[in-house]
């Protein structure tokens, strides 16, 4: 996946609290074998005024011109700004999966559900918490300018929006991660030399454990 440093993206405000996995990607659409291919399925239910399955061409569906991803300039958004309990809900990654093919990196939120959390640092998104009146400050700013960027830096766990500025968490594991542009699973063949070592070095200490 793209590692993730320094980034500006448009803020696209959600001012709702719960908005839940099935709001993000309707269940439907779980039944793609792939793992990409989901940005138009963001939001489906307020995205459009038709129904859609992940077969129905998008060119053949009605646009709500009322959904805020419809609108530019949040149509190009990359920073999705949202309140409380952001992700919550089921389990699915494909969720994240929307989020990312629709060009968003990055999820600003008081609170995140926890499973949605980290399949966001997972999937290379960063699910950015910051205090809730941090947060009120950013969706004030977002409906005073719209259009609006948010500048993330990774490294200095710095946020800036136009004269705000802020300083978020970020453990030093996930943040690693990021930079790299790995997952769990890349980090740990990241030390897939020194694991081979150690199965040779017991092959010839404790030989009789290998025997068929």
């Amino acid at each position: 996946m793209q590692p993730l440093n320094a980034y500006q993206g448009i803020i696209i405000p959600f001012n709702r609290t719960n908005i839940d996995t099935d709001m993000l990607l309707p269940k439907q659409y779980l039944k793609s074998l792939e793992s990409f291919g989901f940005g138009d399925f963001l939001f489906d239910d307020e995205r459009y005024l038709d129904p859609g399955e992940i077969d129905t061409p998008i060119a053949s569906r009605r646009a709500n011109p009322a959904c805020i991803l419809n609108v530019p300039p949040y149509d190009q958004g990359g920073v999705l700004l949202a309140q409380a309990n952001f992700g919550c809900g089921s389990s699915r990654e494909h969720a994240v999966w929307a989020l990312r093919d629709f060009g968003v990196r990055v999820v600003i939120a008081p609170s995140f559900g926890d499973i949605f959390r980290n399949n966001c640092f997972n999937n290379g998104l960063l699910p950015l918490q910051l205090a809730q009146q941090d947060i009120d400050a950013l969706f004030e700013q977002a409906q005073k300018q719209p259009g609006v960027q948010a500048h993330i830096n990774v490294s200095d766990r710095t946020l800036r929006v136009a004269q705000l500025s802020f300083v978020f968490d970020l453990d030093e594991g996930r943040q690693q991660r990021l930079l790299n542009g790995l997952d769990e699973i890349g980090e740990t063949l990241t030390y897939a030399d020194k694991v081979r070592d150690y199965e040779n070095w017991r092959k010839l200490e404790e030989p009789w454990v290998f025997r068929a």
